[in-house]
C-alpha cells in the first residue's frame, strides 16, 4: 500500500512587476512613441519613476483641439478659422489650452506633497505646458484648424521654412476641387496655351491670389512670432513644426534654422504680434485647369514660390536646388503632382514689399 500524499499549500508567490525590470532607456524610447503631451502628463501621475522619465522625453507633439480666452471657460470656443485672424492671433498668448490642461489640472505630485504636478499650468500658455519637458528635440504643435478663411471648395495650402526671418514660402491655390467621374475627359481650354489668360486679370483672379499670398504670410509670419519663447526655453530643440488640423499651413524650422533663430534678433511687425514679412520675389505659375490622381479635378490651379529679396547674414544662402527640393517636397498626396505639374508651367515674376 502506497503511503498517503501529503497536501501542502503553495507558498504566496511574490508578485513581480514585469515593467520595473525595463531599464529607463527602453521606457524613455515607450514614452517618446507616445508623444502626445496629453498623454505624457497621464503617465507623468502613474508613479514617482514616470514621473522622473517624462520630462526626458526627446518627441512631444502638442494637439490643440479647442481654445478658449482666460476668462470664459469651454463653452466659449473661438472660431480659429475665422476670416479675420488679426482678431484671434492679438489674443493667443492669453488664451488657455482646455484640452491640454484638463488632463493636467486635478494632478499632484506622487511624492504626497499635495503640489499640483505641473504649477506652470497656471499660465495657460504652451510654452508653460513645454516648460517640464527638458530634452525635447523634435516638437509638433497642431492647431485646431487653418488661420485664413476661404469658401467651400477653394484650396489653399501654404508652407514656409523660418529662421529669424522667412527663407522659403510656397502656396498651392484653386479656385475649386472638384471630383472628377470616372471616364470623362476635360476638353482643353483654347486659352490654356501656357501663358496667363487675359481673363486672369480682368475677372479677379490675380487680385484673388494676392489676397491668398498676403493672408498666408501674415499667418505664417504670426505663427512665427509666437514661437520664439518655445524655442528659447528649448535650447535642445532640432525639429519643430507648427500646423493645423485642416492641413491649411505648415511652419517648419531645421536644427540650422532654430540656431540662427537663436543667433540674430528678430525683426517684430510694428503694427502687430508677428514677425515682419521681408521684402519678397515671388515666381507665380497658373493652369486653368488640372487633373490629379484620385479622380480629382483642380480648377485655377496656383503655384506661388517665395523668397525674400535679399538674402543676408539673418537669411543665410540657399541654393536654387535647395529651394526646388522645398517647393517640390512641400505637399504630399495629389497636390504634391499639382506641384510637379505646375513647376513646367511658364513663370511670372512678382515683388512684394516688406510688411
Amino acid at each position: 500500500m502506497h503511503p498517503r500524499a501529503r497536501i501542502h499549500a503553495d507558498p504566496v508567490l511574490r508578485v513581480v512587476d514585469q515593467f520595473d525590470c525595463l531599464p529607463d532607456s527602453l521606457v524613455l524610447v515607450i514614452l517618446n512613441n507616445v508623444e502626445d503631451v496629453r498623454s505624457l502628463g497621464r503617465c507623468s501621475a502613474v508613479s514617482k519613476r514616470f514621473h522622473g522619465l517624462v520630462p526626458l522625453v526627446h518627441d512631444v507633439c502638442v494637439n490643440i483641439d479647442r481654445v478658449v480666452t482666460v476668462d470664459g471657460d469651454a463653452e466659449d470656443t473661438l472660431n480659429l478659422s475665422s476670416p479675420k485672424p488679426r482678431n484671434i492671433f492679438s489674443h493667443f498668448l492669453k488664451m488657455m489650452l482646455f484640452t491640454i490642461i484638463k488632463p493636467f489640472h486635478n494632478m499632484r505630485s506622487p511624492n504626497g506633497a499635495g503640489r499640483p504636478l505641473f504649477p506652470q499650468l497656471a499660465q495657460h500658455s504652451p510654452a508653460q505646458v513645454l516648460r517640464n519637458f527638458m530634452h525635447i528635440r523634435n516638437l509638433r504643435i497642431e492647431l485646431p484648424s487653418g488661420d485664413v478663411g476661404t469658401e467651400e471648395g477653394v484650396l489653399l495650402r501654404w508652407r514656409a521654412e523660418y529662421g529669424s526671418t522667412l527663407q522659403n514660402c510656397v502656396i498651392l491655390g484653386g479656385t475649386r476641387v472638384d471630383r472628377k467621374p470616372i471616364g470623362t475627359e476635360h476638353e482643353p481650354s483654347l486659352e490654356d496655351n501656357g501663358s496667363m489668360p487675359e481673363s486672369f486679370y480682368t475677372n479677379g483672379g490675380l487680385k484673388l491670389r494676392v489676397v491668398w499670398t498676403i493672408s498666408s504670410l501674415i499667418a505664417a509670419s504670426t505663427r512665427h512670432y509666437l514661437l520664439r519663447s518655445i524655442i528659447k526655453d528649448h535650447p535642445t530643440l532640432t525639429s519643430l513644426v507648427l500646423t493645423d488640423a485642416d492641413g491649411q499651413g505648415t511652419l517648419c524650422m531645421g536644427a540650422g534654422q532654430l540656431k540662427e533663430f537663436r543667433e540674430n534678433q528678430l525683426s517684430a511687425s510694428a503694427c502687430s504680434n508677428r514677425t515682419q514679412v521681408p521684402a519678397c520675389n515671388m515666381k507665380l505659375k497658373y493652369a486653368p485647369y488640372l487633373e490629379l490622381p484620385g479622380s480629382i479635378a483642380l480648377q485655377g490651379a496656383t503655384l506661388v514660390a517665395i523668397k525674400p529679396s535679399t538674402e543676408g547674414s539673418n537669411g543665410g544662402h540657399i541654393s536654387r536646388k535647395d529651394t526646388e527640393a522645398f517647393i517640390s517636397g512641400a505637399f504630399d498626396g495629389p497636390f504634391k503632382f499639382a506641384v510637379k505639374a505646375l513647376m513646367k508651367r511658364r513663370t511670372y515674376l512678382l515683388e512684394m514689399n516688406g510688411f
